[in-house]
């Protein structure tokens, strides 16, 4: 069995503990898709773009960039690609003229599979060695810890703490500066 690395004072190393950890490990597997992806030609915002597109055709550009967690302008430079390549199309929306509404075409179905293939690739590569009921396991503890921390309620912003983070704890008044 396999001893877990830690400190002298017993408890394990910073790099080994859940953030750092998690951190590293969807570093890593977001790096392998995108090496998978990139032997199709595509990107990770491509596949994200879609993946979720496939999910929710005719919804807006705003909302899918919402969806995809991407930069909206930079969706627009994406979808502008995917529209040349033919694999998607831009629609008005009836009820509001400012509104484009996206939807796949004939030609990005087939992108959908490849997609797939490298999601099931990737997993496996990443779980290679450990029993389904492991992983399955893993996944219900990883949706718990995912439920609760969205269930929390946000912290309180403070001032001292928005000062720690944008230039090391120190407020203009503490460090000489006028108010």
């Amino acid at each position: 069995m396999l001893s877990k690395p830690k400190t002298a004072g017993g408890r394990l190393r910073e790099s080994r503990r859940f953030g750092f950890l998690l951190r590293d490990l969807s570093r890593l597997y977001v790096l392998r898709f995108e090496q998978h992806a990139a032997s199709l030609g595509l990107t990770l915002a491509q596949c994200k773009a879609l993946m979720r597109l496939a999910d929710c055709e005719g919804v807006s550009q705003v909302r899918l960039a919402e969806l995809t967690d991407l930069d909206p302008m930079a969706l627009v430079r994406i979808l502008d690609r995917m529209e040349s390549e033919g694999w998607l199309e831009r629609r008005r929306d009836p009820r509001d003229r400012r509104v484009r509404c996206l939807y796949l075409t004939n030609e990005a179905r087939p992108l959908l599979d490849d997609i797939k293939q490298i999601i099931d690739v990737t997993w496996e590569e990443a779980f290679a060695g450990i029993a389904k009921q492991k992983s399955e396991m893993l996944m219900e503890l990883l949706d718990t810890v995912h439920g609760n921390l969205i269930a929390l309620d946000p912290l309180p912003v403070v001032a001292a703490s928005l000062a720690r983070r944008n230039g090391g704890g120190r407020t203009d008044a503490k460090a000489g500066g006028k108010p």
